[in-house]
């Protein structure tokens, strides 16, 4: 029994990391702390020593101006940074700095939105608020949570600016709650802020709840598919509750992507559990007309923009072009391809379909595979020669893409050219109808049944007969087979 999607209500917390900067939030040590040596990239600041002062990096600040105005958000004249107070091993200083938007707290920017597109129409999402803050350390478990004899800390991390991105509970299933994280990043990265594909770089928070039940927050689940399952799986969880007549407790959980299940980890703290204060060490950041007006200039083409010319200067259709600028790095990759063949709706139809399918089953980015826009045009070029059909093409794209191999070198060394030899395909015709004569006296007087016929000659060839080509022999033959039988066909 599925649910509704005016009983579901999701709404999502979006940590964003501001990659793009060089040094931390409050202080001077790198950013860069991926795959570095743990606990080297940290100095008193980070570490909430005695008598350390933080300094608010001015470059984090363009940047979360930034993307408030991508977001359509109000921006405020005056913003202040607040401490949120509690004890937990990757928060050294027993308190993170963060903005608050109660007891005279002023976020960021509030009141946003944007919009999430879907094959037919399109859906507002507000945005409640955005507001600057430091990332805690990282914690590492041996093996899943809930079953860790140990856990390490890394304070690399402490420090990080992060964008905090709070949605009102808009969505009201896990498949939009993933196209509007999916949109979200492609904005950042757009706007040269963010670099979605490092690992932790966008950590979500999604909290969810059924009609009758209360609200659920699943934390830190890492990528757009994960939420979707995670959101997915807690359904049917808080639903099983209710229909069981038991109540949904109200809690934070965790996403255990390996067993795929959540799992609790704590009763939800309420906001007074944080003792909200003012951070006594940092002045309040005034955000002037000039100031906004300076960062707004900066600002590159956005993805709705994009697509706009996309359909314009491409002829593309609307949701072909929404899809490809759902990903910089796909949008990049289209453009290029545009450039070296000058089809794009055939490049789009290639990039949506096959290469898009095999990226989400094998869990890829774009970025991690190995093709690029050379290769794809290199093989859509070897159908327009006639050396490959485009069945041969579908088989020859997961290679491009695991390989890096070009399309020839693979056509190659797999003996995967077209048949396009009439002698050979006479032959070939001349054993299917052979081996299927009832196929053969169903197409005589049906001619639909002769695409029958043309799958057995494809699956002889495991694809490689010329489609155009076999298709007209084959009909040929059963003209003549009707001629000499007398047999009149039946019309399709």
């Amino acid at each position: 029994m599925g649910i509704s999607a005016d009983k579901v209500k999701i709404g999502l917390e979006v940590h964003v990391q501001l990659t793009s900067l060089k040094t931390k939030l409050f202080c001077g040590c790198s950013a860069d702390y991926r795959g570095k040596e743990p606990n080297t990239l940290v100095c008193p600041v980070c570490l909430g020593l005695p008598g350390s002062l933080p300094v608010l990096n001015k470059k984090a600040v363009e940047y979360a101006v930034m993307a408030a105005l991508a977001l359509n958000c109000e921006i405020s004249k005056r913003m202040f940074f607040f401490r949120k107070n509690y004890f937990y091993p990757d928060l050294p200083k027993n308190f993170q700095i963060t903005q608050y938007d109660r007891a005279g707290g002023v976020p960021l920017a509030r009141n946003g939105y944007l919009y999430i597109e879907y094959e037919n129409g399109r859906k507002k999402i507000r945005i409640r608020r955005i507001h600057l803050e430091e990332d805690p350390g990282r914690l590492v478990h041996l093996g899943p949570i809930d079953h860790s004899p140990y856990t390490l800390v890394d304070y690399n991390r402490s420090g990080i600016a992060l964008l905090e991105i709070v949605t009102e509970p808009d969505m009201r299933s896990p498949r939009e709650a993933r196209i509007f994280l999916q949109k979200l990043r492609s904005i950042l990265e757009h706007l040269g802020i963010f670099d979605g594909s490092l690992e932790g770089s966008m950590r979500c928070d999604a909290n969810i709840s059924l009609a009758g039940g209360t609200r659920v927050e699943v934390k830190n689940i890492s990528s757009f598919k994960e939420v979707e399952r995670a959101l997915n799986f807690e359904i049917t969880r808080q639903r099983g509750l209710l229909e069981k007549g038991m109540k949904v407790k109200r809690e934070t959980r965790h996403w255990d992507e390996v067993r795929r299940v959540t799992v609790s980890l704590r009763g939800k703290e309420t906001e007074q559990d944080y003792r909200y204060f003012p951070e006594p060490d940092l002045v309040p950041i005034e955000l002037d007309k000039e100031f906004i007006g300076r960062v707004k200039a900066q600002m590159p083409e956005l993805p709705d923009d994009r697509m706009e010319r996309f359909i314009i200067q491409y002829g593309l259709p609307r949701y072909d072009a929404s899809v490809l600028v759902s990903s910089k790095a796909l949008a990049d990759f289209f453009e290029e391809a545009v450039k070296l063949y000058d089809k794009p709706k055939v490049i789009s139809n290639w990039m949506m379909s096959d290469l898009q399918r095999y990226l989400y089953e094998n869990n890829l980015e774009l970025e991690e595979s190995k093709i690029t826009p050379e290769k794809l045009v290199e093989m859509i070029r070897l159908i327009d020669e006639g050396v490959i059909s485009g069945k041969i093409a579908k088989r020859i794209l997961p290679k491009i893409i695991v390989t890096g191999k070009s399309a020839r070198e693979i056509v190659k060394e797999e003996g995967m050219v077209k048949i396009s030899d009439r002698k050979i395909l006479e032959r070939l015709i001349d054993r299917v109808f052979a081996e299927n004569p009832k196929a053969v006296r169903d197409a005589l007087r049906d001619e639909k049944a002769a695409h029958y016929l043309m799958g057995q000659l494809m699956k002889a060839t495991q694809g490689r007969a010329d489609p155009i080509l076999s298709s007209r022999m084959i009909m040929d033959r059963l003209n003549r087979l009707r001629k000499e039988s007398g047999e009149s066909k039946v019309k399709s």
